[in-house]
């Protein structure tokens, strides 16, 4: 059966928070996803991130260091990829760079399905020196460019941030990958000061509502930054 646009998100429902961040990270000149050496912190911390503003896990800094989270019980997500973050700390609460590495690396391949699903990416067939069938990634909706502009204006134009473009762009910023999109977003003083003080959880003026919104993304990707320290995949500067 042939799925149509309605039929897909229907099936999937709205994309998560690290499908955009996959999606932007993609490049559609190359093919490749940027910042591979530190996706999956990413995933993981857009998942987590998700969890914490969804209210399916709660998500604080705890007393001996390092972010503690805990399962709402009786919260569960629907969705399975939030879900298997749920689950890990359904029975005791986990440091949040446990949970990072417990997730994260088994979601790149069902994210990018999802994306090309969805048609926001497409993989196309093609033959190599007339001897290998290798598989090439396309962008497919416009859907990236969409989302790429969104985080463009918070991050040059100092557009007040819609709080789920926010910690995108927090999430993009903490995976070291904002200067491979320079053509895209510039690279300049400007921009990396607004977008480490996205990472920060200082969005600017703001509604009460978005509170737990900035408190979690900052601390979720303090967390996803200090893994990436420590596994030496980043220098401690980014």
């Amino acid at each position: 059966m042939t799925l149509h646009a309605g039929d897909i998100s229907e099936r999937t429902g709205a994309p998560l928070l690290a499908e955009d961040v996959l999606l932007v990270l993609f490049q559609p000149d190359s093919g490749t996803i940027a910042g591979e050496n530190t996706l999956f912190y990413v995933l993981g911390g857009a998942v987590l991130t998700e969890l914490g503003i969804e209210g399916n896990v709660e998500i604080g800094e705890h007393r001996l260091g390092g972010a503690q989270v805990r399962a709402v019980q009786g919260n569960a997500p629907d969705d399975e990829l939030l879900r298997s973050g749920w689950d890990y700390v359904s029975d005791k609460p986990r440091n949040a760079q446990t949970v990072l590495a417990a997730v994260g690396p088994g979601l790149r391949g069902p994210l990018l399905d999802r994306l090309v699903g969805r048609g926001d990416i497409r993989r196309e067939k093609r033959r190599a020196l007339g001897l290998f069938t290798t598989t090439a990634l396309e962008d497919g909706s416009g859907r990236r460019a969409g989302l790429v502009e969104s985080v463009r204006a918070v991050l040059e134009d100092g557009e007040p941030p819609e709080p789920r473009v926010a910690a995108l762009a927090a999430l993009v910023s903490a995976s070291g990958s904002l200067p491979q999109l320079h053509k895209e977003i510039p690279w300049n003083s400007d921009v990396i000061t607004r977008a480490k003080a996205l990472e920060q959880g200082d969005w600017g003026a703001g509604a009460a509502a978005e509170a737990v919104t900035r408190t979690t993304t900052a601390i979720v990707v303090n967390a996803t930054v200090s893994a990436m320290v420590a596994a030496n995949v980043i220098s401690p500067q980014g």
